[in-house]
Parts: structure tokens; C-alpha cells; sequence
């Protein structure tokens, strides 16, 4: 099916057409509580009731979210991955409408967290943990780490100096009000500010951001602080090369895309901070992520220790990780092409997008704007550019 640099194109830009469509909203898998009728009644007031109703909508096979007045949304995580794969698709003059760049970089501005002094990002949905509900729009670690590295990549491109304040204003809140020590411990909070969670994926990718931002500035407090927090998570890595979730009893899983992010965040900290201290630990984690997270087929597994579901996220991830990884082997631009192929044969739909996730017996054919086409488009526009080089 893909048997073409055009082959990709056509696909990417059909996809590109798909979100366009839609203005750049769409559903997301945790956007329950974001019900116009269940905010109307007193029940959601609790907490396993709003954890309930969040994975009952994410798990069923049927899109009932028109009918419970769940309206689609611009999510700034994924208008962000428009953001990156925009400015791929433009170095490879494939964006036909260049002022795209310039509206992605206007909807970030505008969706930035309110009240607060700092350039920061939340999702469009509030969720319910297991513990807290994080409010819509509160501004969280993840959602503003991936905000602000669209902004440094549009400034690498364009020298936008306005996306390079409003990273480093980023930067600057993931230092001032997320870093956090304990004893031997260090980490950045996740989800709200209040919470010394021990989130490895967290760390490293707020980590990388620093990292970045220090390349810029010059400022070793940056620095520091991002190696303070990576030399925890690393030394977090488990004997056979992988990383749990966190520390908790509650996050003890390993998993294809969250590995993914540890390790691509892993090497930009080491290009970045010029550095090989962490070069065994990403060597290690590849080894296992290359090891455990894929079928002969292709097929991206979700866990190390089984396959299902299998999830597009997942499938994103995989293709960036490998194509991240390319120098180490070419065996792993192989696999991510069988990876992207797989994808296109199982979860692929005509009109336009991706589907969710696939299990035996069934599919989950749900489009989902931030979670399923914002990361495949991105993918794609990465593995064309690198295919390109």
C-alpha cells in the first residue's frame, strides 16, 4: 500500500485534508466529563463516578459522544503536533498553505492557560485520575513540554523570536513551579504543581525541554535541574533496559509509546546538554524497546508483555522512535515502514483518518482528533522528511 514516496504524501496530505475539515477539533478519548447533560447532574460531583463514566465512553466501540453533547474541541497537544508536522511538510514544500504555520502558532497563543504569568498548556477536557480531578485547561507537564517544542522547532525554522518567548516562558514555569527535590529524588509534577509525582516519562521529556531551552539561553540553572531529574530516572531503569510508568504500586507497567518518549527525550538530552553520561541507559532501553514492543508483522505492541490493543498512538510512536534511532541500524527503518504498513492495511480508513485501536475480535474505528491524527500526521511528515534526506 505504501510502496511510494508519493504514496506517503498522498496519504499524509488527505490526512492533513481530514483535520482541515474539521477546523483541527475532534474527540478525545478522556473527554467524558466534558458532557453537557452529565455536568448537569449532581452525581459527577464524586469521584468514582467521573472515573467511571471517563473509561466507559473511552472503551466503548460506539461514538456516543453527540448524543451525550460532548462537542469536539481544539486540543493545544495536538494543535502542537500540527505545529511540528506543518513545518516538515513546509521544508519539504509540500504545505501548499504556508500561513498554516503562522495559525498554529495563533491558536497556541490563545490557548494558552489563563491567569497565570507564565506561557503554559492544559488539555480541553478536565479528567479524572485516580486521585484528583484535574480542571479543563489547568496547565500540566506533558501538554506544555510538547506546546513548547513545536515553538523551539518554529523558531529553528522561521526565527520566530515570539515562539522562542514562549517556550522559554514555558521553561521557565516547568522550573519554577514543577521542578521539585527530595532527598535523593527529583522530578517535575504531573498532572497540577501540587502533585511530587515520579513519573519517568514526565521527567525526561521536561528534561529534554530544558535541556533545549539551555542551548539558547546559556542559563545553567536549566541545566542542572534537567540533570538532576534525569539522573533519578535513569537510575530508575529496571535491569533489563525498560522503565516502569512511575513509582507508585499503581504505575508499575511498561509500555510502547510512554518507552518511546523516554527514549527520543533521552537522546536530546544528551545532544543537547553535550553529554554521554546517559548513552548506556538509552542503549539499554532500546535494546528492550526494540526487543518487546513489535510482532513480526509489524504490529506495535501496546505492552511489553502483550500485544492488545493494539493502539495507534502506539503505532505513531513507534515510527518516530525507530526513525529517531536510524543510525544505530537500518534494520530499524525497515521496521518502521513495516510498522506504517501494518497501520495502513488495519487501522486506516478511506476517508481520511485513523482509526483508534484494534483488539481479537474487534475494532474501535472512533477518529480522535489529538490522540489518532494529530500524532499520524506528524509521523508521517517525519518519516517523509527523513526519507527526503
Amino acid at each position: 500500500m505504501l510502496n511510494s514516496y508519493k504514496d506517503l504524501v498522498d496519504v499524509a496530505l488527505k490526512l492533513l485534508g481530514y483535520c482541515q475539515s474539521n477546523d483541527w477539533r475532534g474527540y478525545d478519548p478522556y473527554d467524558a466529563l466534558n458532557s453537557r447533560i452529565f455536568n448537569r447532574l449532581p452525581f459527577l460531583h464524586f469521584r468514582l463516578p467521573r472515573l467511571a463514566l471517563t473509561q466507559i465512553i473511552k472503551r466503548i466501540p460506539v461514538n456516543v459522544r453527540p448524543l451525550l453533547l460532548i462537542p469536539k474541541t481544539q486540543n493545544p497537544k495536538a494543535v502542537a503536533l500540527f505545529l511540528m508536522a506543518f513545518l516538515k511538510l513546509s521544508r519539504l514544500g509540500l504545505l501548499q498553505e504556508a500561513k498554516l504555520i503562522e495559525a498554529m502558532i495563533e491558536k497556541l497563543t490563545a490557548l494558552r492557560s489563563q491567569d497565570i504569568n507564565y506561557y503554559c498548556w492544559g488539555y480541553s477536557f478536565p479528567w479524572q485520575t485516580r486521585t484528583i480531578l484535574v480542571p479543563r485547561g489547568a496547565p500540566n507537564l506533558v501538554c506544555t513540554v510538547f506546546v513548547a517544542n513545536a515553538l523551539l522547532d518554529a523558531y529553528e525554522r522561521n526565527h520566530d523570536v515570539r515562539s522562542l518567548e514562549m517556550a522559554a516562558s514555558a521553561a521557565e514555569y516547568i522550573l519554577k513551579e514543577l521542578f521539585w527535590t527530595e532527598g535523593d529524588s527529583a522530578g517535575f509534577s504531573y498532572p497540577l504543581p501540587s502533585l511530587r509525582t515520579r513519573v519517568h516519562n514526565g521527567n525526561f521529556l521536561g528534561a529534554a525541554l530544558l535541556c533545549r531551552i539551555y542551548k539558547y539561553c546559556g542559563d545553567r540553572q536549566y541545566l542542572e535541574a534537567a540533570l538532576h531529574v534525569t539522573r533519578y530516572s535513569a537510575g530508575k531503569q529496571c535491569e533489563d533496559g525498560s522503565w516502569y510508568y512511575g513509582e507508585l504500586p499503581t504505575q508499575l507497567w511498561i509500555d510502547n509509546f510512554h518507552t518511546g518518549y523516554n527514549l527520543c527525550a533521552l537522546q536530546t538530552i544528551g545532544q543537547c546538554a553535550e553529554t554521554s553520561e546517559f548513552a548506556l541507559n538509552l542503549r539499554r532501553g532500546f535494546e528492550f524497546y526494540r526487543a518487546h514492543f513489535f510482532r513480526n508483522d509489524g504490529a506495535p505492541r501496546y505492552f511489553h508483555d502483550r500485544t492488545y490493543p493494539i493502539d495507534i498512538h502506539s503505532v505513531a510512536q513507534s515510527v518516530i522512535t525507530l526513525m529517531e534511532f536510524r543510525d544505530l541500524d537500518q534494520s530499524n527503518v525497515e521496521l518502521a515502514y513495516r510498522v506504517l504498513e501494518w497501520a495502513m492495511v488495519n487501522m486506516w480508513d478511506e476517508r481520511g483518518y485513523f482509526y483508534y485501536q484494534i483488539f481479537p475480535f474487534w475494532r474501535n474505528r472512533i477518529s480522535y482528533m489529538r490522540w489518532s491524527q494529530a500524532w499520524m500526521l506528524c509521523t508521517l511528515a517525519t518519516i517523509l522528511e527523513t526519507s527526503n534526506c
